[in-house]
């Protein structure tokens, strides 16, 4: 591709709601009932860039740099009301607090960025590959969540003593991480062409600001993905892909986990010693994400000199159980279709203007609260975006 330097950004929107419906136990007999609530989360518009260079070296070597973001998943849930009774069967009454979760206002934010060092090498004209070094810094903050507290390994240690500090409402902490990508692309014929890549687990530090809210301590590392790609060159002007991408969402404990690990913990009211199982414990209860695959389709089409367009569709299912449904309120990443179209236009020699828009159509999911299996919990949400990026050939 010659040395190149590309410099955009995204402006992504997310909406998102969520629903409860009543309860027949309104926080009684243990039961930890939320509203019933239906409330729309802010934070809907987010800004997320990327820059990336690379050089052209000699004998078929290539150094580049890329730095890119991903985030925009952020909810807000401004609203609603959370019924429990505080100390279970004892003389306290049963209170009715404001929040999805009884503590006021209640949300996430995760954004990372990424910066890729890669190296790349034509062994001959057909077969190439590389390697990127993955450095990470990612940060996360929490509110409203300081319900969950009885869960805890620090409460549960304790003896019920303990109140944790490191679980809600605790500003925004940072981690670092760093893990690899490998791959390769091989020119089959002059019609075909397929890629491979593999990017492992990205080990962060622990987020310690969250220890009790995350397994493992605040541990917090982003999932291995792999991706295999064919590309069909059917003309010169028409050019048809498919890809297929697998998230291992599972392999990271404090994402895979079931939430239903919480009700292990000793201080769950169903007995036991097992720490391991509350929240910030080795086996902490998450999110209970499945691994996800997701298969793509692309048409490339060079409708001039300097028009090039683009289409393309994805699907994958969504990775959220209905049996994992109160804590994904915080994430309900329910998409599973993408729709995007683009073009690329370089009437100026040696200058590339990209533009591309994408829309995902609206998904839900139901299923049980999983501390009051009384009222069910439903989340949906669509997406759009637009992306421009300007690129420069030297």
């Amino acid at each position: 591709v010659g040395d190149h330097l590309v410099l955009g950004a995204a402006l992504f929107s997310p909406i998102r709601k969520y629903e409860t419906t009543a309860s027949q136990l309104n926080g009684q007999f243990g039961s930890f009932t939320i509203g019933p609530n239906k409330i729309k989360s802010d934070s809907n518009y987010f800004v997320i860039p990327h820059i990336a260079r690379n050089w052209q070296l000699d004998n078929g070597n290539a150094v580049g740099i890329a730095f890119y973001g991903r985030g925009g998943m952020n909810t807000t849930w401004n609203g609603g009301t959370a019924t429990f009774d505080p100390d279970g069967p004892g003389p306290a009454p049963i209170m009715t607090l404001p929040g999805t979760y009884g503590f006021n206002k209640t949300g996430v934010n995760l954004s990372q960025a990424f910066l890729d060092l890669t190296y790349g090498k034509a062994l001959n004209e057909k077969f190439s590959i590389g390697a990127s070094a993955v450095l990470v810094a990612q940060m996360f903050k929490a509110n409203g969540v300081a319900s969950f507290g009885g869960y805890t390994q620090t409460f549960a240690a304790s003896g019920g003593t303990v109140v944790p500090d490191s679980l809600s409402n605790n500003g925004t902490d940072w981690s670092y991480g760093a893990g690899f990508k490998v791959g390769f692309h091989s020119q089959l014929t002059d019609a075909f062409s397929l890629g491979m890549m593999y990017q492992s687990k990205i080990w962060m530090s622990d987020l310690d600001d969250y220890s009790d809210l995350f397994a493992k301590g605040g541990g917090f590392d982003i999932p291995a993905n792999f991706k295999f790609g064919v590309t069909f060159q059917a003309s010169e002007a028409i050019a048809l892909n498919f890809d297929i991408d697998h998230i291992w969402y599972s392999d990271v404990d404090s994402v895979g986990n079931s939430i239903m690990n919480l009700f292990a913990c000793p201080t769950a009211g169903q007995g036991g010693t097992d720490l391991s199982r509350c929240l910030g414990g080795e086996n902490g209860g998450g999110f209970g994400w499945e691994d996800m695959t997701v298969y793509k389709a692309g048409l490339k089409w060079k409708a001039a000199e300097d028009w090039t367009w683009r289409f393309g569709y994805s699907y994958g299912k969504q990775p959220i159980p209905s049996s994992e449904m109160t804590f994904n309120i915080l994430a309900p990443a329910t998409i599973e279709s993408h729709f995007t179209a683009g073009f690329t236009l370089n009437r100026t020699p040696n200058r590339d203007l990209n533009v591309s828009v994408m829309y995902a159509p609206n998904s839900k999911v139901s299923g049980p609260q999983n501390f009051d299996p009384t009222q069910s919990v439903s989340f949906e949400m669509y997406q759009w975006e637009v992306e421009v990026s300007y690129g420069w050939r030297f």
